[in-house]
């Protein structure tokens, strides 16, 4: 009997340079229902606040091996996975530690891909793998979008957001140019959305513009159960399953999976 190969993981990288988006909640969110769904998901913290690892209640402190390990080749990246608690979600971690593998990387050999190097050999483990970047476009994020086959933005309906975008883009638009040409923007995602205000519908209709094809419809309201959530280490579906913040984080999983089409 022929035995049916698996597909690769496809890695996504959730990216903006602008702090305070949603970025990580968003990323943690989506790993969450995508896991909840069966999906085999590796999240990896990438950013040294060390937010998405907290998010999911783990603790940082007495962490064996985390992603500064793995970047500083110390550690292959299996011996940083550890357990979240909950069916087919694993976490690679990040502390502190991990600002310091900026500095010691400038010099480095091939700084920007080590991420992608330690991948290589796991992307046939999981269905996704997403990556929470920190709110910056060195060399950490770079090694994100190095790995990474999509992007997804993260975007808050505020006017400021936009200009940003722009920014980001044209970085996007060079490193595909320059190191990875398989990266595509997946989507954007309008987050903190108060649908009362004129202006967040001026955002939206103003990326709708920039973006016509890749905003994705789900808009993730502005809520103060979803800012709660993270300080329990759980997620928005385990903390307030019937809040519209669960169901938006819902619905937007399940159109991300439809733009990824069926995996196995």
């Amino acid at each position: 009997m022929k035995q049916v190969e698996r597909r690769k993981a496809a890695v996504i990288a959730f990216a903006n340079q602008k702090g305070g988006v949603g970025k990580t909640t968003t990323v943690v969110s989506l790993a969450g229902e995508l896991a909840q769904r069966g999906k085999r998901v590796l999240l990896i913290d990438s950013d040294p606040q060390g937010n998405a690892t907290t998010s999911l209640g783990v603790q940082k402190r007495g962490l064996a091996t985390t992603l500064y390990d793995v970047v500083m080749e110390l550690s292959a990246l299996p011996d940083a996975v550890v357990e979240t608690g909950r069916e087919h979600l694993q976490l690679v971690a990040a502390d502190q530690d991990l600002a310091g593998a900026a500095i010691e990387l400038t010099t480095a050999e091939r700084r920007e891909r080590r991420l992608e190097r330690a991948l290589e050999t796991q992307r046939g483990s999981y269905d996704y793998v997403l990556i929470d970047c920190p709110p910056s476009l060195g060399l950490l994020t770079l090694n994100a979008l190095c790995a990474a086959d999509s992007v997804i933005i993260p975007l808050q309906c505020e006017f400021l957001a936009l200009e940003g975008l722009s920014q980001l883009k044209a970085t996007l638009d060079r490193v595909r140019e320059g190191l990875n040409p398989r990266l595509g923007i997946l989507g954007v995602v309008m987050t903190m959305y108060d649908g009362r205000t004129n202006l967040a519908q001026q955002v939206v209709d103003e990326v709708q513009r920039y973006f016509p094809r890749q905003i994705f419809r789900t808009l993730i309201p502005r809520s103060v159960r979803l800012s709660e959530a993270p300080s329990y280490g759980k997620l928005i579906r385990e903390y307030d399953p019937q809040s519209r913040s669960a169901q938006a984080y819902s619905a937007l999983a399940e159109e991300l999976l439809r733009r990824e089409g069926s995996r196995s």
